[in-house]
């Protein structure tokens, strides 16, 4: 079986999992139980792989296979539970085959918050809170105590026969890919709501390659959602020469982000649980830390975004304007664009279109950012990419290595024509990436695709990005033949005539 036949045997075998809350839970909720319990599943067969290896190589010495298991990439707890005199009464090991053999216990779901609690003491400064919004003994959301048994019985049931082990999984990104998978089809059926914390992964992968991260640099993203984004940007790299950062104020979905960071083998980044605007988390003495690369794709034009702090930033972030209290894109750029390493720093963002034109104080941050040329290329992208929208996207690309204050040219590419119909969804094909890339990377003009627009240009258009005003897309229509339209006219009306003569013969013998 190939890698391709078991990441599908998985994505098939993990989506029927989903039966025990489908229809009885909000998708947006029930996603949390499905990933998390996937998650122990998969610490808990990479434990029983390597307790199988080290008991071959030290032949069965308890002592050593316990000290080599500590220096694994995490450590599996042994579990007391106690009662109420503090006197042990059952021990087991914190694996999900505990937890299987113990299904049918009627406290099930408070056996499972108990292992997440020591899985997450165990391993602090990886998970460290990872499982704090996470309740399986919830009645609000998995329903009464017998409801709640025979979901997480089922639950248990269901994902039992999964083999995540190495030897037969193979790369360990097979798991990542079923993961970003799961996210996917949460975000697909659960429309907006889930949708808010994932990027298509063909959005993702334009961006990355656009950025082009190096070896070495670090790479952050502001509103990081599931790390999707932020973990293709890394896979550009091509070398294990990194770092990552990522904040996300959501903390389901930041926790969800830990665990995706962990199963693709990159629990070494950095990822924050607050609010960007408000709160950026990643500050060196005193001032915000620089990055050679930031992507982001920030909640589209969002309402109460932060302005109350804006005029009294400590980090000087709005230097160039206060956006509007209920549009907080220019928001998130100028975030971006002021943690950028100086001379160098490049920058990715995904933003509404509304971002290209809009007027007033948004318009005046846009001229702004364009006077000091940071400004490098705008991508206009196919609508219907995204999950729970229909509005397409740009892709905006800044920046700092060009020269400060210098009339730079800002290439242009209207791509929103180079997609695949899908059932739900609009998708990016592998060639339409492609285009996009090698367009961007050779500033290209090609027609009706592609221009680059020199300063004055955009000057005279009085810094209005709007794509048409740069790539002429404009198709001529054939040249009408009236006399050949006015002879197939003729032809119908006679052919109506005759219809009508007949109509009239069968009405007279059928005596009407």
């Amino acid at each position: 079986m190939n890698d391709k036949q078991k990441r599908d045997a998985i994505f098939n075998k993990v989506w029927r999992a989903c039966d025990s809350f489908r229809g009885v839970i909000d998708p947006a909720q029930y996603k949390d139980y499905i990933l998390t319990m996937l998650f122990v599943k998969y610490l808990s067969d990479i434990h029983k792989s390597k307790v199988a290896e080290y008991d071959a190589k030290y032949q069965g010495d308890a002592v050593r296979i316990q000290r080599a298991l500590v220096r694994e990439r995490f450590f599996i707890p042994e579990i007391e539970i106690r009662n109420t005199k503090g006197e042990v009464e059952e021990k087991f090991v914190g694996t999900f085959d505990s937890l299987f053999e113990r299904r049918d216990r009627s406290n099930i779901g408070e056996l499972i918050n108990i292992l997440l609690e020591h899985l997450e003491d165990a391993n602090k400064a990886k998970l460290h809170n990872v499982f704090r919004n996470i309740d399986f003994n919830s009645e609000a959301n998995l329903g009464q105590a017998r409801q709640r048994n025979t979901r997480l019985k089922n639950l248990l049931e269901d994902l039992v026969d999964l083999d995540l082990r190495p030897e037969t999984v193979g790369h360990m990104d097979v798991i990542g890919d079923v993961y970003e998978y799961l996210i996917a089809k949460f975000a697909a059926t659960a429309g907006k709501k889930a949708g808010e914390f994932y990027t298509p992964a063909e959005v993702s992968e334009t961006l990355a390659r656009l950025v082009a991260p190096k070896k070495g640099d670090r790479i952050c993203d502001p509103a990081c959602g599931s790390g999707s984004l932020l973990i293709r940007t890394a896979k550009q790299v091509r070398s294990d020469d990194f770092s990552l950062y990522g904040q996300e104020m959501n903390g389901s979905t930041w926790a969800l982000c830990k665990m995706n960071m962990f199963l693709h083998g990159m629990d070494a980044s950095r990822i924050e649980w607050e609010d960007t605007i408000r709160h950026p988390q990643f500050v060196e003495g005193g001032a915000l830390m620089k990055f050679d690369v930031v992507v982001a794709n920030p909640p589209f034009s969002l309402d109460k975004w932060g302005q109350e702090i804006a005029a009294v930033d400590r980090y000087a972030r709005f230097r160039r304007g206060i956006p509007p209290k209920s549009k907080g894109d220019w928001a998130f750029i100028s975030h971006m664009l002021a943690t950028a390493v100086e001379g160098k720093g490049r920058v990715g963002v995904v933003v509404p279109h509304g971002v290209l034109f809009r007027g007033g104080q948004e318009g005046k941050i846009r001229e702004s950012v364009i006077k000091e040329n940071l400004l490098d290329g705008v991508i206009g992208l196919p609508a219907n990419l995204f999950y729970g929208t229909g509005i397409p996207a740009t892709l905006m690309i800044f920046d700092k290595s060009r020269e400060p204050y210098g009339k730079g040219k800002v290439l242009f590419i209207d791509a929103s024509r180079g997609y695949e119909q899908g059932t739900n969804q609009n998708i990016l094909r592998e060639q339409d990436i492609e285009k996009i890339v090698d367009t961007y990377l050779k500033k290209s003009r090609i027609d009706k695709y592609s221009y680059v627009a020199n300063f004055q240009e955009i000057e005279e258009n009085e810094f209005n990005l709007n794509i048409p005003r740069y790539v002429d897309t404009f198709e001529e229509e054939e040249e009408l033949d009236i006399a050949a339209v006015q002879q197939e006219i003729d032809k119908i009306e006679e052919e109506l005539a005759k219809t009508r003569t007949k109509m009239k013969a069968y009405l007279k013998e059928l005596g009407f």
